[in-house]
C-alpha cells in the first residue's frame, strides 16, 4: 500500500478533485477509456463517508470554511490523505471505510469535518480523504512527521488486512529494524533489467533504446534515472548502476570488441578512443588472449551492482535534520 499526505489552503479545489471526474477528459474520451480498460471514468467518485459534514462541493466548502474561521493563525487548513492498494488487491467498501477512519484518526482529524471518497478510474483501488485540520474546538491537527506517520500507518494496515507489504525508508523504521535485510521487488527488477541490457549492448544509444522497449523512460543528465510503467522514478545509483559505472561498462566492452577483432589501432567509437588516449594502456605487451581474459574479468565485476537496498532519498534526510536541529539558546535579558 502506498500512502500520500499533504496540506493546502483551498478546500474547494481539493473537494472538487475528490468528488468529480478528471476535468481534462471530455465525455467522449471518458466513455472511450471506460470501454478500453473496463474502468469507471464517468462518475468515478463514490463517497464512502461524510464525517461532520454533508452536501455537494459548494456546500462542503462553505461548511469547512466556517469551521476554519475558528483558528485565525493556520495558513494551510486543508489536509489531503490518500491510500492506494497494490495491483490485484481488492477490499470491500466497508474495509476501505475502516481504513479511511484509521487514517483520519492517525492524523488527528477523526472528530473533524472530512469526506472519504473511493475513486474507480484506476486499476488499483484507492481512497481520498479531504479533511479540515481545524476542529470544532478551534484546535489545529498537527502535520509534523507526516511522512513517518503515513509510512507507519500503511505498514499497520497491510498487516491488519493481509495486504502486500511495501518498504518504508529506513529512516522511518525503529532502530532495531534498520539493519535487517529487506526486499524491494521494483528496484531488483530494474537492477536485473539494466544488467541484462548492458550485457547485450556496447554503447549508450542502444542501451537507452532497449530500456525504453522494456517500458522505462530514461532520464540522463549528470546522473541517470529510470521511470517504470507505474510512474515510479528510481535513480540508477540506487540499484548499483550509476551513469559513471554504465559508461565505464561501455568503455570496457568497446576495448574487448576491439581486441577480439584484432583491430588494435582503429577505434570507431569516440568514447573508447578517448578512454585509451587518457589512460596508460595496462595491456601493452600482453597476448591477446590474456587481454581478453582481463577485460572480461573487469566487465564481470562491473556488472555486479553495488545494490543499496537501504537507500534513503537525501531530500528526506535533509528535511529530518532541519526538523531536529536544535534551536540556539537565547540569553534572557533582565
Amino acid at each position: 500500500m502506498i500512502g500520500h499526505v499533504s496540506i493546502g489552503s483551498s478546500f474547494y479545489h481539493l473537494i472538487r478533485y475528490c468528488l468529480e471526474d478528471k476535468k481534462e477528459l471530455s465525455e467522449e474520451k471518458k466513455q472511450e477509456l471506460s470501454m478500453q480498460d473496463n474502468l469507471q471514468h464517468q462518475q468515478r467518485a463514490e463517497v464512502l463517508e461524510y464525517n461532520q459534514c454533508f452536501g455537494n462541493k459548494q456546500e462542503l466548502t462553505e461548511q469547512f470554511k466556517d469551521v476554519r474561521k475558528l483558528s485565525r493563525r493556520v495558513e494551510k487548513p486543508v489536509l489531503h490523505l490518500s491510500l492506494r492498494l497494490a495491483p490485484g488487491e481488492v477490499l470491500t467498501k466497508a474495509q476501505l471505510m475502516e481504513m479511511g477512519r484509521a487514517c483520519a484518526l492517525e492524523f488527528g482529524v477523526a472528530d473533524n469535518q472530512y469526506i472519504c471518497v473511493l475513486h474507480k478510474d484506476t486499476k488499483e483501488q484507492h481512497i481520498h480523504i479531504a479533511a479540515n485540520r481545524v476542529g470544532f474546538n478551534g484546535k489545529v491537527a498537527s502535520d509534523s512527521n507526516s511522512y513517518k506517520r503515513m509510512a507507519a500507518l500503511c505498514r499497520r494496515l497491510e498487516k491488519q488486512y493481509g495486504l502486500q507489504e511495501v518498504l518504508s525508508p529506513r529512516a522511518f523504521l525503529p532502530p532495531k529494524e534498520r539493519h535487517l535485510p529487506r526486499h524491494d521487488s521494483r528496484k531488483e527488477k530494474l537492477r536485473d533489467d539494466i544488467r541484462s541490457t548492458l550485457e547485450r549492448v556496447t554503447d549508450y544509444p542502444s542501451f537507452e533504446k532497449k530500456m525504453q522497449a522494456l517500458g522505462y523512460t530514461v532520464l540522463k543528465g549528470r546522473g541517470i534515472s529510470f521511470i517504470d510503467d507505474k510512474k515510479v522514478k528510481i535513480k540508477g545509483s540506487e540499484v548499483g548502476f550509476s551513469l559513471a559505472k554504465i559508461e565505464r561498462v561501455f568503455s570496457v566492452q568497446q576495448q574487448l570488441v576491439m581486441h577480439r577483432s584484432g583491430n588494435h589501432h582503429r577505434l570507431s567509437n569516440a568514447n573508447a578512443k578517448a578512454f585509451l588516449q587518457n589512460h596508460t594502456n595496462p595491456y601493452a605487451g600482453l597476448p591477446v588472449g590474456e587481454i581478453e581474459k582481463q577485460l572480461t574479468g573487469i566487465l564481470s565485476e562491473l556488472l555486479k551492482p553495488e545494490y543499496a537496498p537501504d537507500y534513503v532519498d537525501p531530500a528526506l534526510i535533509r528535511e529530518a535534520k532541519k526538523k531536529h536541529k536544535k534551536k540556539p539558546n537565547r540569553k534572557i535579558r533582565r
